[in-house]
């Protein structure tokens, strides 16, 4: 059961990533998947912000 769960949570992490960042694919999420600067790395590239914002709105996706 706990791990249904786990993939869960994680299934939804990824969908409120791509509504926050559309234009973030699968494969570059799951690339990133369990390394938070690599996901910042990969958004900053396409979107330009700052990592400060990135890291921030992530905080608040993740709560």
């Amino acid at each position: 059961m706990e791990r249904n769960q786990a993939e869960a949570k994680k299934d939804l992490l990824t969908a409120k990533l791509k509504q926050q960042w559309g234009e973030l694919t699968d494969d570059e999420v799951k690339k990133a998947e369990g390394n938070r600067d690599e996901l910042i790395a990969r958004i900053q590239e396409k979107y330009g912000e700052s990592r400060e914002a990135i890291s921030e709105k992530l905080n608040q996706l993740m709560d």
